[in-house]
């Protein structure tokens, strides 16, 4: 099935007794994407906002530097999953060729199938500046996302990725079973938008795994928060990739791991007017 949510009937045992009743669950489908002809890699997510997908992880695995790179795009609904299909310029298909993976990447995979240890621990790409955020506004942030998470509020079972700036507020937010994937589809809506990522912030409602950092570097956002905690490699990416990295977010606080200038009790024009 391709919907997002199914209507499953189950048994329910409560307090010594049974009953019956339908839950609703997400769905979990594959997702081969496909290149100038040929599968790159199929994993098992959410068959929603899979354009996002499709771009968003063609950026994250660095098949692709731009949107403008793919050369046309099409969701192929098959008996048993979905095709994304891809067609790029020949620069970037030849990219593919040394990458190329044919694995299958469950839910749980970010970085399935790579063929070095070097590859996996990578560097992530050097972040600009950007902007600086007080904790008001991180918490602000982090608040945001529950009231928006549609998919989750019905099944208690998707991770959500989300991009919030000052000025806009919650600009995307996507769900998946895999946070990976959410990511993914996060980095693909923010490329077709053209929204500059420099002037916000990352948001996760899962735990930091240095696969994330990359990913995030890759969408080239300067700060990500996330409701979890890291792990001490992801710690390391983060300082290194120049990213603020702020994890057990929570109503009341929050931890800040790296580059903790850009967390501020005042904003940077604020500062200046104080200096003045």
């Amino acid at each position: 099935m391709h919907v997002p949510v199914q209507a499953i009937d189950r048994e329910i045992w409560r307090d010594g007794a049974a009953s019956e009743g339908t839950r609703l669950i997400p769905e979990e489908t594959p997702l081969a994407l496909t290149f100038n002809g040929g599968t790159y890699a199929v994993m098992m997510g959410t068959p929603q906002n899979l354009e996002d997908f499709a771009v968003g992880f063609s950026l994250d695995e660095g098949i692709i530097t731009s949107v403008d790179d793919i050369k046309s795009l099409e969701v192929v609904r098959l008996d048993d999953g979905i095709e994304l299909r891809m067609w790029l310029e020949q620069d970037n298909a030849a990219r593919i060729s040394e990458r190329r993976r044919h694995i299958a990447g469950p839910t749980g995979c970010g970085i399935c199938g790579v063929e070095s240890i070097a590859e996996a621990i990578r560097p992530a790409a050097i972040v600009p500046q950007g902007q600086t955020f007080t904790p008001q506004q991180i918490m602000t942030a982090m608040q945001a996302i529950a009231p928006l998470q549609s998919i989750n509020m019905q099944t208690r079972a998707v991770h959500a990725a989300a991009f919030w700036s000052p000025s806009n507020g919650i600009v995307a937010l996507r769900e998946d079973v895999g946070r990976h994937n959410a990511l993914d589809k996060l980095a693909g809506s923010l490329a077709r938008s053209r929204t500059d990522a420099g002037m916000g912030m990352v948001l996760l409602t899962s735990r930091v795994s240095v696969e994330m950092v990359q990913k995030t570097a890759a969408i080239g956002a300067p700060v990500m928060v996330a409701v979890s905690a890291p792990t001490a490699l992801a710690v390391r990416t983060a300082e290194a990739a120049g990213i603020t990295l702020i994890a057990i977010a929570r109503s009341d606080g929050f931890e800040v791991f790296t580059h903790q200038g850009r967390v501020t009790a005042l904003r940077a024009q604020e500062i200046i007017d104080v200096v003045a």
